[in-house]
């Protein structure tokens, strides 16, 4: 058998959803909120350092702020022990990505889909009802839409260009409205980070160390250059300064076809797999592959089927994305559309096979 490496640092995080009671949220939804721009075009960023007049952080928070909202909702639970139904009240943040409405924040904001009302706070002070369009929790990514136009897109950079010590600033509600559209800044700490939530296992994140706490949810990580470059997520419960985000360019494919078509239809494999590491350690037997999806069953009528996919595999790589987790299984099907042709790269008994793959 062969030696396993270690699969990485894995920090339990707090996700960053504010919970406020209904008469606190009210009170504070009336506060105005300044100016909100119409114009669809990239501000670019000058700073001018003559008599300190700006710095960077000041042409950044003025070019985000008019693209960032509040988000609150209101969710009802049945799931106790009497089947009583329980209210609560939650806040987040949004980004802006349309003028026409279309709205980018984490799954968690939105309950996964389930809050029975959302509402957008603008920049200007106005609050529209939303709907929740689409989301994915394991990505922690949705996106709200509401009938409202001529809103500020905030500019989308490419996160794969961010390297450590990279300048951030994060934009958001830290413990609910009271503090909303505060700014932090900070350095990218780190990339590619795994961490464990309550849910499920995120990988590939930003670190930051830029404040990030309860409320921040679904705002935007920002570069030098106003750019976002990530969604605030999460922060670590353990330690102060540990702030994740999830790259932009995970969500744009997404944003695009939304915003292009009106509509995401995910591509799927046809499978049902798990995470080599927690198949070995539910199971106790260990694998030839080090890491990667083990594949517990493949599905009828399935692009995995008609490939030629067996159940037992691990898939190791999907086209020039390596697999270490469902997590990246799931974020690598978002680049592909239906009738797309890939590579896929398994590990069967110990040895590897390229099988194409047409979904």
């Amino acid at each position: 058998m062969s030696r396993k490496r270690g699969i990485g640092l894995v920090v339990t995080v707090a996700i960053i959803c504010s919970v406020l009671s209904s008469a606190l949220t009210v009170v504070l939804m009336k506060n105005t909120l300044g100016n909100n721009s119409s114009s669809g075009k990239p501000t670019q960023i000058q700073v001018n350092d003559e008599g300190k007049t700006q710095n960077v952080y000041h042409a950044v928070t003025e070019k985000a702020m008019p693209s960032v909202v509040g988000i609150t909702t209101t969710t009802v639970d049945r799931n106790n022990v009497f089947a009583i139904p329980t209210q609560s009240e939650g806040v987040g943040t949004g980004v802006i990505v349309d003028a026409n409405g279309y709205i980018l924040t984490n799954s968690h904001v939105v309950s996964d889909g389930k809050a029975t009302s959302v509402n957008v706070l603008f920049n200007d002070g106005s609050t529209v009802e939303g709907t929740v369009f689409w989301n994915d929790p394991q990505l922690d990514l949705a996106i709200v839409k509401v009938e409202k136009t001529g809103l500020t897109p905030a500019e989308l950079g490419d996160s794969d260009q961010v390297r450590t010590g990279d300048l951030s600033i994060a934009i958001g509600n830290p413990l609910g409205l009271e503090f909303q559209r505060s700014v932090t800044q900070g350095i990218i700490s780190g990339l590619d980070r795994t961490i464990t939530t309550e849910k499920t296992n995120m990988t590939g994140l930003i670190q930051t160390d830029a404040s990030i706490n309860p409320g921040n949810s679904g705002g935007p990580l920002l570069n030098d250059k106003g750019q976002v470059i990530g969604i605030n997520t999460a922060k670590a419960s353990q330690g102060e300064g540990l702030g994740f985000a999830i790259p932009i360019n995970t969500a744009k494919p997404i944003v695009e076809s939304i915003i292009s078509s009106g509509k995401f239809e995910k591509v799927t494999l046809g499978i049902k797999g798990v995470d080599v590491a927690t198949f070995e350690a539910s199971t106790g037997t260990s694998l030839e592959a080090e890491s990667g999806v083990y594949i517990a069953e493949v599905m009828d009528n399935t692009a995995a089927k008609s490939a030629g996919i067996q159940a037992g595999d691990v898939i190791v790589k999907v086209g020039d994305t390596n697999i270490t987790s469902m997590s990246d299984l799931n974020k690598s099907l978002y680049g592909y559309s239906s009738g797309d042709k890939t590579k896929v790269v398994i590990n069967r008994s110990g040895k590897e096979a390229s099988i194409d793959v047409k979904f």
